[in-house]
């Protein structure tokens, strides 16, 4: 399926929603929407960020929401945020996964949330957005042993070759960030030229990871085709003809966005 070019970009993962809903300002998403990007899905990590979330989708209609519990949180129980998977502009459960580089979360409490939230975007019908770091094994292993949900990210997918053909190989969309500009990421841009045009998502997970030359302030949605032209370049592609594959991509990894 070849794309209209016209399509623009979609950051598929990003965190406005608290700057947002404490200053009343639509100032982040007005002026990523000057630099052709279309369409947010801002991502809950508790209850309070995934209440932000939905509050913030509901006040712009290019704007849909997750609502999860991040690794770092799984100690405060996925029934915290449970009960907000069945609001309106939901489209996915998440972030959820595994962080073993901070271990913010005993290791046992974020293997049994992570298997818990995937139940719930099972039960729901949502999309499931993954974090995982310093966790690759554990992460198939959970996502084997309870299935994994038909539309799954892989979130600021940051691994090798070998990691994107574990994920691929199970079903799942590699999300890339502006990681892939870092100057040390050879190993993961090489992961980005091996994936498929018809699996790879773009994001910022602003206001974390700015690309190059932003890196070191604070990221924000309006970068997300500073990563697309990144990896267009490495695909020897045109830019608009990623933003329109990977936000066609984009609206089948979130059907919902499209209902």
């Amino acid at each position: 399926m070849t794309p209209a070019l016209t399509m623009g970009w979609t950051d598929t993962h990003c965190h406005t929603q608290e700057q947002m809903v404490e200053t009343g300002s639509d100032e982040l998403l007005q002026r990523a929407r000057l630099a052709g990007v279309e369409r947010f899905v801002v991502i809950g990590t508790d209850a309070v960020t995934s209440a932000q979330a939905i509050q913030t989708a509901a006040q712009h209609a290019d704007v849909w929401a997750t609502v999860g519990l991040h690794p770092h949180d799984a100690t405060k129980g996925v029934h915290t945020v449970a009960h907000l998977a069945s609001s309106p502009r939901v489209v996915g459960i998440g972030e959820c996964g595994l962080d073993y580089h901070y271990e913010n979360s005993p290791r046992d409490v974020q293997l049994r949330a992570f298997a818990e939230q995937i139940a719930l975007a099972k039960e729901h019908g949502l999309s499931l957005v993954i974090h995982t770091r310093d966790a690759w094994q554990d992460t198939y292993d959970v996502l084997d042993a309870e299935g994994i949900p038909g539309n799954t990210i892989i979130h600021c997918f940051s691994g090798g070759p070998e990691e994107a053909r574990q994920c691929l190989d199970r079903g799942a969309y590699l999300s890339f960030s502006g990681i892939v500009t870092f100057k040390n990421a050879s190993e993961l841009r090489e992961a980005a030229s091996l994936c498929p045009l018809d699996r790879m998502l773009v994001e910022t997970d602003s206001p974390f990871l700015a690309p190059v030359p932003h890196r070191g302030r604070p990221n924000e949605p309006a970068h997300v085709g500073i990563v697309g032209t990144a990896i267009a370049d490495l695909r020897g592609i045109a830019p608009q003809e990623l933003a329109g594959i990977t936000t066609a991509n984009a609206l089948r990894a979130f059907p919902r966005m499209g209902a």
